[in-house]
């Protein structure tokens, strides 16, 4: 019995793990209507923000999105929880997916990495 659990824990974090270092799927973004809600970290929505809604990364995370499809990237940072819609990954501000280039598709595929805290020695 023991073993048996010790086996679906080791799998259960390993799978976390990958989990928690790359993602693919949609991206969708939040309206300039948004602006000013609160988001779920308590802070106010502002469209020209570099911020975006992530189901599981912590508030305060910086996280990298990439589109394929024409190689663009901006760091983000989650201060919002979402997106609710099965094959989304993450909502975007309106000037993320504006530097990502997909204003005019409203949802794109994407790749998101969570980016690593590198303290910056004085």
């Amino acid at each position: 019995m023991i073993h048996r659990l010790y086996i679906v824990f080791i799998a259960t974090t390993l799978s976390c793990t990958a989990r928690a270092q790359t993602e693919r799927g949609e991206a969708s973004y939040y309206s300039k209507s948004w602006t000013g809600r609160k988001t779920a970290d308590g802070g106010r929505l502002h469209h020209d923000a570099l911020t975006c809604a992530h189901r599981t990364y912590p508030f305060g995370t910086l996280v990298r999105v990439t589109n394929p499809a024409n190689g663009l990237s901006v760091i983000v940072t989650v201060t919002d929880r979402g997106p609710y819609v099965r094959g989304r990954v993450v909502d975007l501000s309106v000037r993320a997916a504006k530097e990502l280039g997909i204003l005019s598709q409203g949802i794109a595929p994407v790749i998101v990495e969570r980016m690593q805290f590198t303290p910056i020695p004085f």
